[in-house]
């Protein structure tokens, strides 16, 4: 019996020092869930890049793709994501949200594009043109078009993505839409004998920012650092080289699942974007966010007056200030 009871005992023992030890260990940090307001695709792998850049410096995340901004958008405001890219400005303001912008990703290089049968925006009066999204950054530069050539566009549709939207002009859906450069250019390689160019908007704003959610953001700083610095690291590294972004690619893997001819194209749209200024090598700063209050008022997707508007309410420039110092920018 005296051996039964020791045994018992050392079992007791055993389970209680295995319980300590279950209720002493940390628990497993979770990722950062970051909200992709577009698909992954050629046009946004430079945002993996320096995701996955910003991953091997600790910095564990999970992304999730939305087909409409607004729903990333929402993620974040909700609670459902830390970090999220998209064009909140508008959202921001209507809600006061706690979300502060952090880098400038891409600046709006969009093209109105239009059935060679319409000669101006004038002929598109009263006519149905097509967005992306509303809200999005190609319905403000209708708006900012609309109003500067005095007319009203007849029903709005939204197809999300530049190349749905190509494909719906070649197929005869739709006559008149705004695109990026990318899928300006291959509509006209592919069919510029039946559609043209419209005169556009010559003064770019955000059309894609990396923002954060406050209280997340006061709790780990130092992720936010990280990556900050990361994105800022890669688009100096782009404005100088935008082969990397292939580079990159290539070696890490991403979009294998791509056919060959789409992959081809990865320099090819990173080079004409750094040329045509989509992408801001410093990542925004003071002047960027106040053009873009200017824009965005003129749009009508943000009330101004805009010189009244505060960057401090809509961005928190301390941690690109900080990385743009450590990278010698």
């Amino acid at each position: 019996m005296q051996a039964i009871r020791k045994t018992r005992a050392l079992m007791t023992a055993a389970v209680l020092a295995a319980a300590a030890t279950i209720v002493a260990a940390p628990a497993t940090a979770q990722p950062v869930q970051v909200a992709l307001g577009d698909t992954i695709s050629v046009e946004t792998v430079s945002i993996v890049i320096a995701l996955e850049r910003a991953k091997e410096r600790g910095f564990d995340y999970k992304l999730t793709s939305f087909a409409k901004e607004d729903l990333a958008i929402q993620a974040v405001i909700n609670g459902q994501a830390e970090i999220g890219a998209a064009t909140p400005y508008s959202v921001m303001q209507k809600t006061k949200a706690p979300i502060r912008g952090l880098f400038q990703l891409t600046r709006l290089i969009f093209f109105g594009v239009a059935d060679k049968s319409i000669k101006s925006w004038k002929d598109l009066d009263g006519q149905p043109f097509t967005f992306h999204a509303r809200g999005s950054g190609t319905e403000a530069i209708g708006n900012i078009i609309a109003k500067r050539e005095g007319i009203n566009f007849g029903q709005r549709n939204y197809i999300a993505g530049s190349e749905n939207r190509i494909i719906a002009m070649i197929n005869g859906q739709i006559k008149a839409t705004i695109v990026d450069l990318a899928n300006k250019n291959k509509l006209l390689e592919r069919a510029g004998d039946r559609f043209h160019v419209l005169p556009g908007v010559t003064n770019p704003a955000s059309d894609e920012v990396l923002f954060v959610r406050v209280d997340w953001m006061q709790k780990n700083p130092q992720k936010v650092d990280i990556l900050v610095e990361e994105f800022a690291k890669l688009w100096a590294e782009m404005a100088r080289n935008p082969g990397i972004i292939e580079q990159e690619r290539a070696k890490r893997g991403l979009l294998k699942d791509q056919p060959k001819e789409v992959l081809d194209g990865v320099t090819k749209f990173y080079t004409q974007g750094a040329e045509a200024g989509l992408f801001n090598a410093k990542g925004g700063g003071v002047d960027a966010v106040k053009s873009d209050f200017e824009f965005y008022v003129e749009a009508g997707q943000m009330q101004g007056p805009a010189e009244s508007l505060k960057v401090e309410d809509f961005w928190d420039l301390r941690p690109l200030d900080k990385a743009q110092k450590k990278l010698g920018s």
